[in-house]
Order: structure tokens, then C-alpha cells, then sequence
């Protein structure tokens, strides 16, 4: 057993590096959801919705804040060494996913805040003065279009870097991948859309949404179809990591978990919801923000299992 460990044939080095677990799928996952969020708040605040007392922008920021502590904590577990996590803080390299990702996480806050703020809950109000007129401030056109282009960008940043930072990592096949970044930013936004429309209390901003979900579930299986056609274009290595879901071990839980139940079957029944055929009710959502999760956690896993050691 010792020399088996010392020629480097275990778990966490060769053949096979497994040393991520649930943690950083469940990041990636609310990371992404959260940046959807993002975007769609900016969207709704560009079209003046935060004035209306029904719009789900009084309820997203809140909810956007809470998932991506959650995401944070997630993060922050998977740590090797958590007293040195601040020194994330102390340099910026340009070159470093990691490091934009750890300055985008940073500026998320105040930026979710921000709209938050833009309409505080009336207990608030009440007890600092301060925070009203500070509302009141940020209410202002000029204020508000600030606040809704720095969602949007910092959304896109956010959705984004959570696929870069495994594409990033070249020692991996399946994640050595350009598109992975879009597909985990479309996955975000459907995952948001589906949320977004199922606590929305506004029947017009529910359909749109709904509507853009069906959309967003169309491009996604646009885009996984050319993540695996660009693997099994690419070199002996990229072609067996695309074999891991086309035959391979993460066949059934990809095609009929992440495709199936998560794209493809609340595509289906959203489609027919806002047809009018079919009344809304929480399956579809639900479904694509499962699928969302096992798409995060199949990459995750078969990821650290494709190898180029083999070839």
C-alpha cells in the first residue's frame, strides 16, 4: 500500500484527481444562479420595474445575497487553508481566474445591495432615517441606470468565470474547453428565469420570463451540443473525456437528468404554459433548476476523471 501511494497511483493524484467534492459544484451552481439574477434585475430596473410595487426586483437582491453567501460558504469549506483566505485580497493577477473571480464575488455585494436598497422594506425606513433618504438618492434615473448597467456587467462576470475557472484548468480535457464559460452562463440565466417566474407575483413579468426561459433552454442545448462537438473535434484526449457522457460512466445521469428532465421536459411543459395550454405550476421551474445543479455536478465529476496520462 505505502509504495502504491508513493508512485503516485491514488485518488488525488494519478490516474484519477478527485479531490473536489459537493462543494464546488454547489458554488458553481448558485454562483451561476445568482449571476442570472443579476442580469435580470438590470434588465427589469432599465425598464423602470422597480417602481411597481408587484416587480420582483423588491425580491431578488435579497434572495441573490443569501444563495451566494450560501455559494460562499461552500467555497470557503472546500479550503485546504481557511485562516489564509484573506490574502486572496492582497494582490490582483490579471492572468488568474481565480483571482477576478475573488474580486468579482467582492464586488457582487454592494452592487445586489445597491437594489436592494432601492426599495428597503418600510421597517427599515422607520428605524434610520438615513437609509431612506440614502433610497430616495438611489432613486434618482441617472442612479439607477448605474446600478442596472453594474448588475448586468458584473452578472455576466460572475456567470462566466464559474465555467472559465474549469476551462481554465488545462490539465483536464472535458473542462479544457472554451464554451464552457457560456454554457454555465446560459445555465445561470435559465436557472434565474425559472426561479424568477416562479415567485414572480406580476403575471406580465411571470409570461416574459417564462418565455425567456424556453429560450434559454433552446440556446443551452445549442451550446452542450457544441461543447461536445468541439471535444470530439479535438485531440485522442478531448475525444475519450467527451466519450465520459456519450457511453461512457456519466452517460445516464447527464442525458437523462441534465438533458432530459432539465432541459428538455420543462421545455416542453413551459412551452405549452405560456401557450396557454397549460397551467403554470412549479414542475418546470423546479426541474430546470435541478438540472442546472446536475449539470455543475457532472461536469465536476467527470471532469476530474477524464486524464491525459492515458494517451
Amino acid at each position: 500500500m505505502h509504495e502504491y501511494t508513493l508512485a503516485r497511483h491514488n485518488d488525488l493524484i494519478d490516474p484519477l484527481v478527485h479531490v473536489w467534492n459537493w462543494q464546488i459544484p454547489s458554488y458553481l451552481f448558485l454562483g451561476g444562479w445568482v449571476a442570472g439574477m443579476m442580469i435580470i434585475v438590470g434588465f427589469f430596473l432599465l425598464r423602470g420595474r422597480h417602481r411597481e410595487e408587484t416587480s420582483v426586483t423588491g425580491v431578488l437582491p435579497a434572495v441573490s445575497v443569501a444563495l451566494l453567501s450560501l455559494g460562499m460558504l461552500a467555497l470557503f469549506l472546500d479550503l485546504e487553508h481557511k485562516l489564509y483566505v484573506w490574502r486572496l485580497y492582497t494582490t490582483f493577477q490579471g492572468t488568474s481566474p481565480m483571482s477576478w473571480g475573488a474580486w468579482i464575488l467582492l464586488a457582487v455585494y454592494p452592487a445586489l445591495l445597491a437594489v436592494f436598497a432601492l426599495r428597503p422594506p418600510d421597517v427599515l425606513r422607520d428605524l434610520w432615517p438615513a437609509f431612506d433618504r440614502l433610497s430616495d438618492r438611489l432613486a434618482e434615473p441617472r442612479m439607477v441606470r448605474v446600478i442596472a448597467v453594474t448588475n448586468i456587467f458584473l452578472g455576466v462576470g460572475l456567470g462566466i468565470y464559474t465555467g472559465i475557472l474549469l476551462s481554465a484548468l488545462g490539465a483536464r480535457p472535458l473542462w479544457n474547453s472554451g464554451i464552457l464559460g457560456v454554457l454555465f452562463l446560459v445555465s445561470g440565466l435559465s436557472s434565474a428565469a425559472a426561479f424568477t417566474h416562479l415567485v414572480a407575483r406580476d403575471r406580465g413579468e411571470r409570461e416574459l420570463l417564462a418565455t425567456s426561459d424556453n429560450v434559454f433552454l433552446l440556446v443551452e442545448l445549442g451550446v452542450i451540443a457544441l461543447f461536445l462537438i468541439g471535444l470530439l473535434s479535438g485531440s485522442q484526449a478531448h475525444a475519450q473525456a467527451a466519450r465520459l457522457v456519450l457511453g461512457g460512466p456519466f452517460t445516464g445521469v447527464f442525458w437523462v437528468i441534465v438533458v432530459g428532465l432539465g432541459i428538455v421536459l420543462p421545455l416542453i411543459v413551459q412551452s405549452l404554459t405560456t401557450a396557454g395550454r397549460l397551467a403554470h405550476t412549479a414542475l418546470a421551474p423546479l426541474l430546470v433548476l435541478a438540472g442546472g445543479l446536475a449539470l455543475r455536478v457532472v461536469i465536476v465529476n467527470a471532469g476530474q476523471f477524464s486524464h491525459w496520462a492515458r494517451f
